[in-house]
């Protein structure tokens, strides 16, 4: 049996995933003891079923935006002193605790202060032709605009060293934030890595609908910018 990983905490986004949070937090438990989840204003019992599932909990009163849930988790990680990296990590259930083990063992096989996760890389990917296009115009031109040479730009499972995650300062609330980080990291000049991920789209991630509308929300925010 491999043994968990204690230097690292799962830095999770939630807003209203009272129906999964439970299961996501039991799996990557078994990897990651430390899981930090940011509830951001859910309508349901999200932050009780993540508290039941062991997770610690923060509470945003109102919903303020995926990106103020991630600024919010990385501030609190970075006052764990025993804390060498974070994971940011999706509540839906479309990442997998296994990816996030491999890109931690390859940061600290190549002193990386950041990996990234590609789900262009290794398996074929689940999603439709049309978000795949999508994701693909999000690279090019996140390549254009950072420098940095992904064939996934803003995949949400991302590892980051401490010194990385202290750079990163989001002042974007929404779906902004996904250019503002990489351009934050970017500039960090930090080695980096991408590592093959799987994301699982399910029934339950399908029928919310919001994966090719935030990819596309994506795409024209890197080009209006």
């Amino acid at each position: 049996m491999k043994e968990t990983i204690t230097d690292t905490w799962l830095v999770v986004p939630l807003y209203n995933e009272g129906e999964v949070i439970a299961d996501v937090i039991q799996q990557a438990k078994k990897i990651f003891p430390f899981i930090l989840c940011v509830d951001d204003g859910s309508k349901d019992d999200s932050a009780a079923q993540a508290l039941a599932a062991g997770a610690y909990v923060l509470k945003h009163p109102v919903n303020l935006g995926q990106g103020a849930s991630l600024q919010t988790g990385i501030d609190f990680v970075l006052k764990q002193t025993s804390a060498k990296y974070l994971i940011t990590f999706d509540a839906d259930g479309q990442h997998q605790p296994e990816d996030a083990r491999a890109m931690h063992t390859l940061a600290e096989a190549n002193d990386l202060g950041i990996v990234f996760g590609s789900r262009f890389m290794g398996t074929p990917i689940e999603s439709g032709w049309l978000k795949r296009i999508t994701l693909q115009a999000v690279a090019y031109l996140s390549r254009y605009r950072t420098g940095l040479k992904l064939s996934d730009a803003h995949n949400g499972l991302r590892l980051l060293r401490r010194d990385a995650a202290q750079a990163v300062n989001l002042t974007q609330n929404r779906m902004a934030h996904a250019s503002e980080i990489m351009g934050q990291l970017a500039a960090t000049k930090l080695p980096y890595a991408e590592a093959p991920v799987h994301i699982r789209y399910t029934d339950y991630s399908r029928a919310k609908g919001q994966s090719l509308l935030n990819s596309i929300n994506i795409l024209v925010d890197l080009v209006i910018r």
